[in-house]
């Protein structure tokens, strides 16, 4: 079970959080709204504690169904595959921005690299360009935004040294360097690459010294305990 503590930071000033919420937790299938309902509960508890957050979502199913569907048709360039994907997260974004209205930004945030001035609590992000992924922009986004914290809501409890689809003995990682992450995956990042972190992502949050926790989305106490500074199920990379 991992910890944070840093007492640097004053918990309840503001502190932005950025959240990268995996498209399978939004469209596992169809769209979970017994999941995003109770997402925005918890967000919105967060937000009356003093947490902001910027969120960013990804593609899921949708994504994948319209990219196969597109390429069944007409064979595409990886390019051209790629903005049917950051569009399917732009589609996810703004059902979520929806979702938060009167506490999110009125705007979608596509490119994670300019200036946002945003007096709202919450703000919500999608893909930016081919060639990058959600991890990618979310890092980014916590360069612009000058947040200390990436939260990774995904379909797993914690990271493993090896693939526990393949490999019954591997062994779950609750804390890791950034150094030693990066040589538990591949060096080039891929679209169809599986991996917990991106790692054109992984090398940028190393150079940034972000901590990133990667905890289950379907877990939601386990993330209200990160946030608050609570052991929780998860790994942290730092």
């Amino acid at each position: 079970m991992s910890t944070f503590s840093n007492e640097s930071i004053q918990r309840g000033e503001r502190e932005r959080i950025v959240v990268s919420v995996g498209g399978s937790l939004i469209v596992p299938d169809g769209v979970d709204t017994e999941f995003l309902t109770r997402f925005k509960t918890l967000i919105l508890e967060k937000v009356q504690k003093g947490f902001t957050f910027s969120i960013i979502s990804g593609g899921g199913k949708t994504a994948r169904r319209y990219q196969d569907a597109a390429n069944a048709v007409t064979p595409l360039s990886r390019h051209d595959l790629d903005w049917i994907g950051i569009h399917a997260t732009r589609l996810n974004a703004q059902l979520l921005r929806n979702i938060f209205v009167g506490y999110a930004h009125p705007q979608v945030i596509k490119n994670p690299t300019i200036d946002i001035e945003a007096d709202e609590p919450i703000i919500i992000s999608a893909g930016w360009q081919p060639g990058c992924s959600t991890d990618y922009d979310a890092v980014l986004t916590a360069k612009n935004l000058g947040a200390r914290r990436l939260v990774n809501l995904s379909n797993i409890d914690y990271m493993y040294d090896s693939d526990p689809k393949k490999n019954p003995g591997a062994k779950k990682i609750e804390k890791i360097s950034w150094a030693e992450f990066r040589k538990l995956i591949p060096k080039e990042w891929d679209p169809g690459l599986s991996s917990p972190f991106d790692p054109i992502a992984a090398k940028e949050a190393e150079s940034l010294g972000l901590e990133v926790a990667i905890i289950n989305g379907a877990k939601l106490e386990e993330f209200s305990n990160y946030i608050d500074g609570k052991p929780f199920v998860g790994t942290i990379i730092s």
